[in-house]
Order: structure tokens, then C-alpha cells, then sequence
């Protein structure tokens, strides 16, 4: 026969097992999340290299590499200055990511790379990324870096010089490459210069992105079940 404090020792004995058991659930539950959530851009884990890079930044003139990133969640983005639409549109919805991010922007960074050196020096590079965001660091190579890096990501561009019967003409892709922290390959944003960007999508996985590299705390990832 037991007594009234046995009585009470099992029932908050009772009570700790079925919390811990409800909390075993919950954390089964983020993690059975976390492997069937889907990517909203091209998921390129494992197909594409790792960041790789030796450039000058325009904000300060110094030479930099992919360690001077290491971890932060990197964009890469091929562009110039004179680009008349598919450039100022990309990087405005950039911006417009990187807003809807809030403190948690400070986590990425925005490199783009000029494919036009012979006109965009340092100084207009960094002039132009200015006016978008903070986060967005204008990159300028040598011939021979540029194409380096292009071709490692399999980037096309050219730059057709201007003749008395042709204008000046530069092409480029519209992709972007993503990185994690670690500076290992994760997406590929086909375009957000297009007329339907994925705005909400795009910035949904780069939460997840900062959020694996900078994990919530649990107590935070069991409210946002509730």
C-alpha cells in the first residue's frame, strides 16, 4: 500500500516522462521537417565546386578570396554597371531579400562580379552596389580571374567593344549561385530579374541556409510549431 507523498512522487515522475516523451516527439517531428522541406531554387549540393575566387573589392581595393567570406551565406552574381535593365532589377530584389531577412542579413553577402572591367572600375563599382544594399560588395578581376571563375561555374559572358558599325555590347548570365557558410555550393537561383521573381521563396531558403550555419535554439524551433 502506498502513501499519499508515493502517490505524488509517481504521478510527477508520470508527468516528467510524458513532457520528455511530447518533447522527444517534437524534436523527431523538426527533424522529420528539416529532411522532407523542399528547396525552392535548384538544389546543386554536391554537382557544383566549392566558392573559389581571387578578386579586388571595390569598397576598400583589397584583394580578396573566398576565406575572406567563410561563413557567411554567399550570393554570386555575374553583372556591370551599365547594364540597362536585368542588373539593377536582380540586384533591387536582392535588396528587397535582404530586407525582408532583417538582422538576420547581416549572415550574407551579395558578390557581384563585374564582367565589364574595362569600364566598371573600382570606384563605379562601388559607387553603383551602394545603391541597393550594404550587403552587396562589388568585385573586380583581372581578364584572367574572370574567366577562371566564370568558367569554374560555367558562367557566359562576353563583351563585344564598340566599331563604327556596332554599339558596344556586354552579355551575361542572370543566375545566381548560392553558398553556405562553408563555402560549399547549395542553389542556384535561375533569375530574379524575370517578371514573377520568387521573392518569398528565395528568402525562405536563405533563412534556412543561415539557420543551419546559425541553428535556433529549441525552444524557438518548438514555438514555430505551435
Amino acid at each position: 500500500m502506498f502513501s499519499r507523498g508515493s502517490e505524488r512522487r509517481r504521478s510527477g515522475a508520470l508527468a516528467r516522462a510524458v513532457a520528455l516523451g511530447g518533447l522527444c516527439l517534437a524534436m523527431l517531428a523538426l527533424g522529420g521537417c528539416d529532411q522532407d522541406q523542399k528547396w525552392h531554387a535548384m538544389n546543386v549540393s554536391g554537382s557544383s565546386p566549392a566558392l573559389a575566387f581571387t578578386m579586388t573589392r571595390a569598397e576598400d581595393g583589397k584583394e580578396v578570396t573566398q576565406a575572406d567570406y567563410r561563413g557567411k551565406i554567399v550570393l554570386l552574381y555575374f553583372g556591370y554597371t551599365y547594364c540597362p535593365d536585368v542588373c539593377p532589377t536582380t540586384l533591387t530584389n536582392v535588396a528587397s531579400i535582404l530586407e525582408k531577412l532583417g538582422p538576420e542579413a547581416k549572415q550574407v553577402r551579395m558578390l557581384f562580379v563585374t564582367v565589364d572591367p574595362n569600364r566598371d572600375t573600382l570606384a563605379a563599382l562601388k559607387e553603383y552596389v551602394k545603391n541597393f544594399a550594404p550587403e552587396i560588395d562589388g568585385l573586380r578581376g583581372t581578364p584572367d580571374q574572370l574567366a577562371a571563375l566564370a568558367r569554374r561555374y560555367r558562367v557566359v559572358y562576353s563583351v563585344r567593344p564598340e566599331t563604327k558599325d556596332h554599339p558596344y555590347e556586354v552579355t551575361h548570365s542572370s543566375a545566381i549561385y548560392v553558398f553556405d557558410g562553408a563555402g560549399a555550393a547549395r542553389l542556384l537561383v535561375p533569375s530574379l530579374a524575370s517578371t514573377t521573381p520568387d521573392i518569398k521563396g528565395t528568402t525562405a531558403d536563405l533563412k534556412r541556409l543561415i539557420e543551419a550555419d546559425h541553428p535556433p535554439g529549441l525552444l524557438t524551433r518548438l514555438l514555430r510549431l505551435v
